[in-house]
């Protein structure tokens, strides 16, 4: 077995996908334009200030945006003020240009041809794998004598590691590889933030994760399950979508994603939460306890994908486009890494392969002064007393009848 190639952005990442970046080569994904978030260096003005002013003045709003609009591909009056003959030499390039992109669409749509052709290549070796997971098969001498040939190599590029000891006992009781794709995903630094300790009961009963190539620019993300308490489902799917036209560059386009209904069994919806909410009744001044169900984070809310605003939304404080931004790289993710490499994953030998800088390495990275640590440790000593401060402000602000906090449905990424 080949060892991995490193995936860094200015390389060719590990594995095709339909929905890459242009700032990835891989085939049909990094072909495809992800939605982009502008980057705004505020200054002198926070957030909050810069919302509540906006809030205030719509019509501020909407002048910005009309006047940023019109800015848009308007020209410096420099072409016009060239010379006919030059001009004529200007026109000639854009035409050469445009032959460009003809060819640039082309290209762009054999390389999704040559990803089909290899994926097909790729998918029994992902159903083998998946009968060895799932314990259906045991892997062959060949296989085992391959894999090991691979560790003995790695132990003697690291120096010599002493060989974990067997249990002996545990092995008859053991079918397949118990939780593969759960500590897979756990070791997926992207995945890992989404799941919660109330997922992992679930994502225990996944089987396997696969990939299909739709008969439009896209591609389809398949979860099967095995029998669980959770949901009644044995798929649970995923699908990104591009546009028809091809963008600048020849590159597909991102549309949108739609993730399939989860049919959650009663009170195991992991989505959301119950608290219990204390209500006064205005006429007999007694209060009650009720119960109330609010969003909560969950690696399940990955099936349930934002929209893409409309054209006529014209909300100011939205974050929708950082969510379909975080969506898009999730997807991108699961079909470029875990995917593919899912063992490597498993194992954890593939955090070494992930992206440290452009040129750094794991040794290049020294330890900071002492004098550093101290002031590290000054400023904890200054952060837990403002953490102190701030709770006793709460304790004294709380009472019962406080209104319940709500979590947000989509989990964050740093």
């Amino acid at each position: 077995m080949s060892e991995p190639i490193r995936n860094k952005k200015a390389d060719f990442p590990v594995a095709p996908t339909p929905q890459n970046t242009p700032a990835n080569n891989a085939p049909i994904s990094s072909h495809a334009q992800q939605p982009g978030v502008a980057s705004i260096k505020e200054e002198s003005l926070d957030h909050a200030t810069a919302a509540s002013l906006f809030a205030r003045n719509p019509g501020l709003v909407s002048m910005i945006q009309g006047k940023l609009g019109s800015l848009v591909g308007r020209s410096s009056g420099y072409i016009e003020s060239l010379p006919v003959s030059v001009r004529r030499r200007v026109a000639g390039l854009k035409g050469i240009q445009k032959e460009h992109a003809k060819l640039e669409a082309q290209f762009q749509e054999e390389v999704l041809e040559l990803e089909k052709k290899y994926f097909a290549k790729f998918t029994p070796l992902y159903q083998r794998r998946s009968t060895i997971v799932n314990g259906a098969v045991e892997p062959t001498d060949d296989e085992v004598d391959a894999g090991q040939k691979e560790e003995e190599e790695d132990v003697g590029a690291k120096g010599g590691e002493e060989e974990p000891k067997k249990e002996e006992g545990k092995e008859a009781a053991m079918s397949g590889i118990p939780e593969f794709w759960l500590s897979a995903m756990k070791n997926q630094i992207s995945l890992a933030e989404m799941i919660t300790e109330r997922d992992e009961e679930a994502l225990k009963h996944l089987v396997d994760v696969r990939m299909e190539y739709l008969d439009r620019p896209g591609f389809r993300l398949i979860f099967e399950f095995s029998e669980n308490e959770f949901f009644t489902n044995k798929i649970i799917s995923k699908t990104y979508y591009y546009k028809e036209e091809s963008g600048y560059g020849g590159y597909f386009i991102y549309d949108h994603a739609e993730g399939s209904k989860i049919d959650w069994k009663s009170d195991k919806d992991l989505t959301v939460r119950v608290e219990s909410k204390k209500q006064r009744n205005k006429n007999t001044k007694q209060t009650r306890v009720v119960k109330v169900t609010v969003p909560t984070e969950s690696f399940f809310n990955f099936f349930s994908p934002p929209q893409p605003p409309t054209d006529d939304d014209d909300t100011v404080a939205t974050d929708i486009e950082e969510r379909l931004e975080l969506d898009y790289q999730l997807g991108e993710d699961i079909k470029e890494k875990l995917i593919p490499r899912a063992i490597d994953w498993f194992t954890g030998e593939a955090l070494q392969f992930e992206e440290l800088g452009d040129d750094m390495e794991p040794d290049d990275f020294d330890d900071e002064d002492e004098d550093d640590e101290d002031e590290d440790e000054d400023d904890e000593d200054d952060d837990r007393k403002s953490d102190r401060d701030i709770d006793e402000d709460s304790d004294d602000e709380e009472d019962g009848a406080s209104k319940p906090k709500k979590e947000a449905a989509e989990c964050k990424q740093s």
